[in-house]
């Protein structure tokens, strides 16, 4: 009995050992089992990818920097004579030119200082004139011995000092003039003038301890101020024999690009041994009067021959703690991982100094979905993205410098 049972066990294990084999047999229509059929579709497929090949031009190398705008003129505005503010003539932040009027302070005691030294200028004239009368007459009579020789010295003496006082009533004429025409505060530079700090009807003092009435800063041109590294002082700056011979840019705070060309006005004489940078002024034209003094600069300064630069797009440049990488897709297909050293950002694309040769095909669009080693399915794209887009990245960019 055991015997028979044991047997049959046998039986039934063998039959679901060839039922396991048949399953997974091919059949003979060529067609796969099911099984057959569930493991091929396990199988990963490939992962479709844009691909873009490394870009080779010929670029200016920039450097990037910030800085602030200088007023290339600033001047404070203070009287020049006391007396009463008796009208203002500008409007707060207007432009104004040289010579135009900004204040007038009371005229009327600065006439009357005139009147009295043309007085006393007619009444010193009037001497000289008996004076000079005096000294002919007496003249005439030491020829006739009628009169002393020491009668002649004194009516010349007398004359020559009748002319001393001449002089110097009209020297408290021109004074008197002069402190009249301060009553009028005149502009002594071209720009834009700040607010009025004294206003009319209030008493002013005269000279650099008295409270400064506004002040004016010139428009056109402006000034940029900033430090550059040591490296780009001597391949950009030193090099170059006149400092207008390197190209420089400069961009706002709100902008994505570089809209203003300029020429380097100064370079400081000396090195910041501690920053290890020098200080440099550039120049820009703002006859549009948009840059104004303190605000914040984006400037790049390049270099004045064009070199030979090998670029990609910014949205295939991932981040390794603080490596820089890209994804590059080899003959085969598959993915490597490859450390790259960036450089600035130009024409739309960022340089890279080291790590990739022009040709290289690198992941542009899905990163996120290929791995090194991973086989993909590469589509073919150019680096350069499409105009909207480089628009609406540039406009993305400069919202988010206006949040920072």
């Amino acid at each position: 009995m055991t015997s028979k049972r044991n047997k049959l066990a046998y039986l039934l294990a063998a039959g679901a050992t060839f039922a396991a084999i048949g399953a997974t047999a091919i059949f003979q229509d060529g067609s796969y089992s099911q099984t057959a059929q569930a493991a091929t579709a396990a199988a990963p497929a490939a992962t479709a990818v844009d691909v873009a090949p490394v870009v080779a031009r010929s670029v200016v190398d920039w450097q990037s920097y910030s800085g602030r705008l200088e007023a290339v003129e600033r001047v404070d505005i203070r009287p020049r004579v006391a007396g009463t503010i008796t009208q203002v003539h500008f409007k707060n932040g207007a432009l104004v030119a040289q010579g135009d009027v900004l204040f007038t302070i009371d005229p009327e005691p600065y006439k009357a200082e005139v009147a009295h030294a043309e007085a006393q200028l007619a009444a010193a004239q009037a001497r000289l004139r008996y004076a000079d009368a005096e000294m002919a007459r007496a003249a005439r009579l030491v020829a006739d011995s009628t009169i002393t020789r020491r009668t002649l010295d004194e009516r010349e003496n007398n004359a020559r000092e009748a002319a001393a006082s001449v002089r110097a009533a009209e020297a408290d004429v021109r004074t008197a003039r002069l402190n009249l025409s301060y009553t009028q505060v005149t502009a002594p530079i071209a720009g834009r003038v700040s607010r009025a700090e004294i206003t009319a009807g209030n008493v002013v003092a005269a000279g650099a301890g008295g409270v400064a009435l506004t002040s004016i800063v010139s428009v056109s041109p402006i000034y940029a101020a900033f430090d550059v590294d040591e490296q780009t002082y001597l391949r950009h700056i030193a090099s170059v024999k006149d400092d207008k011979g390197v190209p420089v840019r400069l961009g706002l705070a709100n902008e994505s690009d570089y809209s203003r060309q300029g020429v380097i006005e100064h370079v400081d004489n000396q090195l910041d041994a501690v920053s290890g940078t020098i200080r440099v002024r550039a120049s820009f034209e703002n006859k549009d009067g948009v840059l104004v003094p303190g605000l914040f600069a984006r400037i790049q300064v390049g270099g004045s021959e064009p070199e030979p630069a090998v670029m990609v797009d910014e949205r295939a440049i991932g981040t390794d703690q603080d490596k820089k990488f890209v994804l590059l897709v080899g003959a085969d297909n598959k993915v490597q991982y490859r450390p790259i050293s960036l450089g600035s950002r130009q024409e739309g694309l960022r340089i890279v100094t080291k790590g990739l040769a022009p040709g290289e095909r690198i992941i542009v669009n899905g990163v996120q979905h290929a791995r090194p080693g991973d086989l993909v399915q590469p589509n073919m794209v150019a680096m350069e993205k499409p105009a909207t887009q480089a628009a609406d990245a540039g406009k993305a960019e400069a919202g988010r410098r206006g949040d920072l």
